[in-house]
């Protein structure tokens, strides 16, 4: 029973997959509004009632995109780290941006920011996951101590961090990201001293 149930999951999955790839690559075609469920089916070679098993229209489809994709940009960062750690930011590696991997690993969604007519919400969301991360993820301390309002550092830095994942992204990732995440860590260095990860409660 237990064989079916994990068939017929991974079958569903594989579904909703096939349909989430056909919404990008349509509005990156003829743009968000002008996409029907009629041309994601057709792009995906499903039928219209295979499309209703999983779906009640578009609009469902595209914010299970955007949720999925962002969740997985929460939970891409607590791999380079151990619930309690503290890290010196002199010390900072490769793996401790595995955020910018996942973004580059899954570029084909995030350029869908160089879009204008693009997925609902992704202009506003994808920064506020960002602030959200280190809002709730992270525990800063500044170089030297010095006090601030740490609610406004962490919009600023989050703002910051996430203006330099929109150039990248527009510039269709020509910078590789071993060097993005290069230059970033040293910018890193000349404002945060040290932080420590929380975790990331779902």
């Amino acid at each position: 029973m237990n064989n079916e149930q994990n068939t017929t999951s991974q079958r569903q999955n594989r579904t909703k997959a096939h349909l989430k790839h056909a919404l990008i690559e349509l509005i990156k075609e003829k743009g968000y509004h002008s996409v029907t469920v009629k041309d994601i089916v057709d792009h995906a070679a499903y039928n219209r009632s295979t499309f209703y098993i999983h779906y009640i229209d578009k609009v469902e489809l595209a914010e299970d995109l955007l949720v999925s994709m962002l969740e997985g940009l929460e939970d891409s960062v607590g791999k380079a780290y151990v619930t309690g750690q503290k890290v010196q930011t002199a010390k900072l590696n490769a793996p401790s941006f595995n955020i910018v991997s996942y973004i580059y690993k899954n570029q084909n969604f995030f350029t869908l920011i160089n879009y204008d007519d693009t997925l609902p919400g992704l202009h506003t969301r994808f920064p506020q996951t960002i602030i959200k991360i280190y809002k709730e993820q992270f525990i800063f301390e500044t170089i030297n101590n010095i006090p601030v309002n740490m609610d406004y550092f962490k919009r600023y830095t989050a703002y910051g961090f996430y203006g330099l994942l929109q150039n990248w992204i527009e510039n269709g990732f020509k910078e590789p990201p071993e060097h993005f995440i290069q230059e970033a860590i040293e910018l890193t260095k000349t404002h945060i001293y040290s932080f420590q990860y929380i975790g990331h409660n779902k």
